[in-house]
């Protein structure tokens, strides 16, 4: 083992290498010691994308695109700060976001029209992402509980031109009792333990984490989620992600929502346009999960990419009697 690894939670590689296989643990771990590159997207609302390359070529920065998503690209060369100081960067026409986090709103793929929810929406890097996606056409209500995040979200949403965005401060826990079937999509991208962002030279990203925390953001998972399946039509798409490794709160999280959503939700396959990523768990440590868990998707980091999972659900029908968690 690298010696920069041990500086990382002993609990927390050990696990891991209970979740990645051992012909990616290299890449998989060496991800935890170099920095990602500088990664951004388009603003589709008003910009294109050729014109900004052209911008930032004469600016003195190198980019290139990234063939899954050809609104994104990766800053090769050129800082970030000097990228911040640029006129079409404060004008919103691009916006810094690391590639994992685009992956949950085109896998949500909404669509211009649609009525979609951000259940936890703060800072809004994937709000505005699905804005973009919709053309700014239909209802995108964007929520968050944390009264500091939600005015960073507000901002962005603001200097993003996304005028379809309804701006809501609440408990996304209560949304699915509020507003019981009312979405064609929703995305679930849920506070976690964000072992995905972990780097050994800076001891801020993974100084929290410990087991507890594991199993107390698997608590609050649950509460979106179940939110989330209630707020949602029937024939609606939900997408849950988070930026962990943590099968508790990953694979569990929706095993559970299968068990108590029986016959009323279903996983469903989803295409991705790159090769680094593992089907979910139907097991661990000893627990069997459900067997279309392995339609979900569990990103592996490398030296462009943070870790993430995601899994998409189809609401096959609803019912009506299931707005109280017990």
């Amino acid at each position: 083992m690298r010696s920069e690894l041990r500086q990382l939670p002993e609990l927390f590689l050990e696990r891991l290498r209970h979740v990645v296989p051992s012909s990616g643990w290299n890449s998989v771990t060496h991800s935890f010691i170099e920095a990602k590159p500088t990664t951004f997207r388009v603003n589709t609302l008003v910009a294109s994308i050729e014109p900004i390359r052209q911008a930032l070529s004469e600016a003195g920065f190198l980019t290139e695109r990234v063939n899954w998503y050809p609104d994104a690209m990766i800053l090769r060369r050129g800082r970030l700060r000097d990228l911040q100081t640029l006129e079409l960067y404060r004008d919103g026409k691009i916006y810094v976001q690391s590639l994992s986090s685009m992956l949950p709103p085109l896998i949500l793929d909404p669509q211009p029209g649609e009525t979609v929810l951000d259940i936890a929406a703060a800072p809004g890097s994937k709000t505005t992402q699905i804005a973009c996606l919709m053309k700014a056409q239909g209802r995108l209500i964007a929520n968050d509980n944390n009264r500091i995040r939600f005015f960073k979200l507000k901002a962005n949403v603001s200097q993003q031109k996304a005028l379809n965005v309804e701006l809501s401060l609440r408990y996304g826990e209560t949304i699915g009792r509020s507003l019981p079937e009312s979405f064609d999509r929703v995305l679930v991208d849920a506070p976690c333990s964000s072992e995905g962002r972990f780097l050994a030279s800076e001891p801020a990203s993974y100084r929290y984490w410990k087991p507890m925390k594991i199993k107390e953001m698997a608590h609050k998972q649950k509460r979106l989620l179940f939110s989330a399946i209630s707020a949602l039509k029937p024939g609606g798409l939900l997408v849950y992600s988070t930026c962990t490794f943590a099968p508790e709160e990953n694979e569990a999280v929706l095993h559970w929502a299968l068990e108590r959503f029986a016959e009323m939700i279903e996983i469903e396959p989803f295409p991705l346009g790159f090769s680094n990523h593992l089907p979910g768990l139907t097991q661990w440590e000893g627990v069997r999960y459900h067997p279309t868990l392995s339609r979900a998707r569990r990103i592996l980091p490398t030296d462009e990419m943070e870790g993430f999972f995601i899994a998409r659900l189809r609401k096959l029908k609803g019912d009506r009697h299931a707005a109280t968690l017990r």
